[in-house]
């Protein structure tokens, strides 16, 4: 049986200048946040005192932080202290008294998102999220037709084909411009729907995880909404990495990660259901355990990682005092900075755009003339054993394979120059 408390909730933190902990851990170094301006992203004292604030491994120039973001210090010591409290006090404090400070987990995700609590459903991360919002929608029936891109994540892109065969419906598959424009982007979308005139689904990602690409999904779903077509979301790159607010983007359905750029213990997300919405989505399968209109019974994962949730207060409060527009221009900063040089090469094909609003930290790249995975790879592994540079391979872009480049706000401007001394050299080589 899934444990999620009914329990009032309770207010969880305050937070006045340094990030709160227990007494049992030591409390983060106090921050002092620059004026918003256009150096916000570069400013030299704030970074570093971000920096210091996590524990980074510098053997290498770890440019792959897209799988997940490590915790920060503070972060880390209450993620240990949940773990130790439960390790001890065990099933008595799972049976008696979690309940108020898994609520406080809830709100804490809810307020940051601009969501009401009973919208949202934590998970163990947006892929666990988006499959149940995939698979259990339920407005779909034979002959209608479904639409993701060549950049969607892989499993989603496997769930909207599973839809198929449960469902009876048409998948089609579409490719995303490269070189991708915000107008080259919006004209794609725009001739999927008017080429597929019963289609009713359509899974947009806000951040590709394979390029960086960057969608305007709020228009994208306004044009999708005059039809009639619903969409689902996956936000798990976004939230964090970009500055914006999920809930003024008018989409239903909506996947989320906590421990990529939100800086959450690993295995934890969430969905989001509008509250008009929920019925559509079916309970997962078959819950019991929780009310049909509870958006609790579309999500039943079992004994979870209670010290990750209970952290989630933690991580949400540092994301908030370090500041979304902040983070945001940090990670487009560092990836502007290596993006610049690199196209000054000639053997680099840049994939994301420079285009405002088209792409944040992560970006990603080919040797010209390079797309096969082994080719990729084996620059992947260069780049990491002679240079000390770690980056990833990504596959399923239309055009071929490609390395992604993902800073983070721990990233310092050497650690990017270190790739683009890396790329010199090696174009020069070739």
């Amino acid at each position: 049986m899934v444990f999620l408390p009914s329990l009032d909730r309770r207010n969880f933190m305050t937070l006045v200048g340094t990030v709160a902990l227990t007494s049992s851990a030591k409390a983060a170094t106090p921050i002092t946040l620059p004026s918003p301006s256009e150096e916000l992203g570069k400013d030299p004292a704030f970074w570093a005192s971000v920096r210091d604030l996590y524990d980074v491994d510098t053997s290498v120039a770890n440019l792959e932080n897209g799988y997940w973001g490590i915790m920060a210090k503070p972060v880390l010591a209450d993620y240990l202290r949940w773990t130790n409290k439960i390790n001890v006090e065990n099933t008595a404090y799972a049976r008696t008294s979690i309940g108020p400070d898994w609520k406080a987990a809830v709100a804490a995700v809810a307020q940051a998102a601009g969501f009401a609590e009973e919208e949202i459903a934590l998970t163990r991360g947006a892929t666990e999220a988006l499959q149940l919002l995939i698979t259990n929608y339920n407005k779909l029936k034979s002959g209608d037709t479904v639409v993701y891109s060549d950049l969607d994540y892989d499993s989603m892109q496997y769930a909207m084909e599973w839809l198929a065969e449960r469902r009876g419906v048409t998948v089609v598959k579409i490719s995303m411009p490269e070189p991708a424009t915000r107008q080259g982007v919006l004209d794609a979308y725009a001739a999927a729907i008017a080429a597929n005139p019963k289609l009713k689904l359509l899974l947009l990602t806000h951040v590709s995880h394979r390029t960086g690409l960057l969608l305007p999904v709020k228009d994208i779903a306004a044009m999708a909404r005059e039809k009639g077509i619903d969409v689902i979301l996956d936000a798990a790159h976004s939230w964090g990495q970009v500055d914006f607010k999920p809930a003024e983007l008018g989409i239903d359905f909506i996947g989320f990660n906590l421990h990529k750029w939100i800086g959450a213990p690993i295995g934890n997300g969430f969905l989001y259901i509008a509250k008009s919405r929920l019925a559509d989505i079916d309970t997962q399968l078959g819950d019991h355990d929780h009310p049909r209109d509870s958006i609790l019974s579309r999500v039943h994962t079992g004994t979870v990682n209670f010290a990750g949730v209970l952290t989630l207060p933690s991580a949400v409060a540092l994301h908030q005092q370090i500041g979304t527009a902040a983070k945001a221009a940090r990670v487009r900063y560092l990836r502007d900075l290596w993006v610049n040089e690199a196209r000054k090469l000639n053997g680099i094909d840049i994939l994301t755009p420079d285009e405002p609003g088209m792409s944040a930290g992560i970006t990603s790249f080919r040797l010209k003339g390079q797309t096969q995975p082994a080719q990729v790879n084996a620059f992947v592994k260069t780049l990491r054993e002679k240079y000390k540079v770690l980056t990833v391979i990504r596959t399923g872009v239309t055009n071929g394979a490609c390395i992604r480049v993902a800073p983070a706000i721990y990233t310092t401007e050497a650690d990017v120059m270190k790739l683009v001394d890396a790329l010199r050299a090696e174009v020069q080589q070739g």
